[in-house]
């Protein structure tokens, strides 16, 4: 390949990550602090989550007593997102990205956000472990008022997530009614103009809110007039019958007159209108046979959380030595303030040249006490 090609390249790279930063939102607002070290696809992360601790009395005495035992537990995250998008330059458009610092020729840029999207996505999608919920399904959040921000904040609060780091992700329709607000958009109530001039919400009640077009709706399979079995229920594990369709994973319900709510993890075929429910967070004491399980009808899941509620690993991709003897020019770049991890692989094809972004990354809901959807 011409030494063109070659001092083209990093600058290709460089201004691809950039454009990723500023398209992948939702990495940048999950926790995202491991090691950057090279790996491959199927390759685990383990993933440390605190336990909880209990403040104990101090006893003066000549022997200092042993320190309490703290298992520490780990949850792992497969790499198991490996994506890619290809695109070609033009030698116009190679003379251009050499000759001018800011320009990314249309097709990387179209790329980069392809990449981004699946991205983005593969985060959304693991809202279905999340089982607080706020807001009305069937009605878009902020109508009217602000209080589906409030009732997420204090759902948060009850659910014990931290004050700090705390980020809310609409979608469109959401976010235009938040924007018409007067709470939101008032600079007597919210304290500055800046939503009307730059049409953002910024940070209210204690969140930091952004608007994402990847925002899933959850479609709630269980139909019924489902009721506890004691018999089998105990735990994460609930017996039920009287179902016409299974519950899907990601269905919430709850049981009788508590206001606590559960999701499904799992759960099995129906025997005959029965069907054992796999389910978080473990079951309330006082749970009674024949109690009503009530199904939250179908929603967009918007998301407000703690960042520690995700764990988003991106790794640069290793290379192998069986890459390096095919003739294909491969760079990888991390950007130093999101960690995100690119890599771009020029290939030599019949009269072309390929140039081709790939990401390597893993994602997983490991705290999901620490998020709750705003349903509309």
């Amino acid at each position: 390949m011409s030494n063109d090609v070659s001092a083209v390249m990093p600058k290709i790279l460089a201004r691809g990550l950039m454009s990723l930063r500023e398209q992948a939102i939702m990495p940048r607002l999950v926790n995202g602090n491991f090691s950057a070290l090279a790996a491959e696809k199927g390759d685990t992360i383990d993933v440390p989550i605190p336990a909880d601790l209990e403040a104990e009395n101090v006893t003066p005495g000549s022997v200092q007593p042993a320190p309490s035992s703290v298992t520490v537990e780990k949850i792992q995250i497969e790499l198991n997102n490996w994506k890619k998008a290809n695109f070609h330059l033009t030698d116009k458009e190679m003379m251009e990205v050499a000759g001018r610092d800011d320009f990314l020729p249309m097709q990387a840029s179209s790329a980069i956000r392809a990449l981004a999207n699946a991205v983005n996505r593969s985060i959304h999608a693991e809202y279905k472990g999340i089982y607080g919920t706020v807001g009305t399904p069937g009605t878009t959040p902020f109508e009217t008022d602000s209080k589906d921000a409030t009732n997420a904040r204090k759902l948060l609060l009850k659910q014990r997530a931290p004050k700090e780091n705390r980020f809310g992700v609409l979608n469109f329709d959401a976010e235009a009614n938040a924007l018409d607000l007067a709470a939101f958009a008032d600079a007597d109530k919210a304290g500055s103009n800046l939503t009307k001039l730059e049409g953002e919400i910024g940070r209210k009640y204690g969140i930091n809110w952004y608007s994402d077009d990847h925002v899933y709706r959850h479609e709630t399979a269980a139909a019924g007039t489902p009721r506890v079995v004691i018999g089998g229920t105990s735990g994460t594990t609930l017996v039920a019958d009287g179902f016409s369709t299974k519950p899907a994973v990601g269905d919430v319900f709850t049981i009788g007159s508590s206001s606590q709510q559960y999701v499904v993890k799992n759960a099995t075929d129906l025997s005959g209108t029965e069907s054992t429910l796999i389910i978080y967070p473990a079951l309330e004491a006082g749970i009674a046979d024949d109690d009503d399980l009530t199904f939250l009808a179908s929603h967009e899941v918007n998301l407000v959380f703690n960042r520690d509620a995700f764990a988003f690993a991106n790794r640069p991709l290793a290379q192998s030595s069986a890459e390096n003897g095919l003739g294909n020019q491969i760079m990888s770049m991390t950007d130093p303030e999101t960690g995100l991890s690119l890599r771009l692989e020029i290939s030599r094809q019949y009269k072309q040249i390929v140039w081709e972004f790939d990401i390597l990354w893993g994602v997983k809901l490991v705290r999901p006490e620490l998020a709750v959807r705003l349903a509309g």
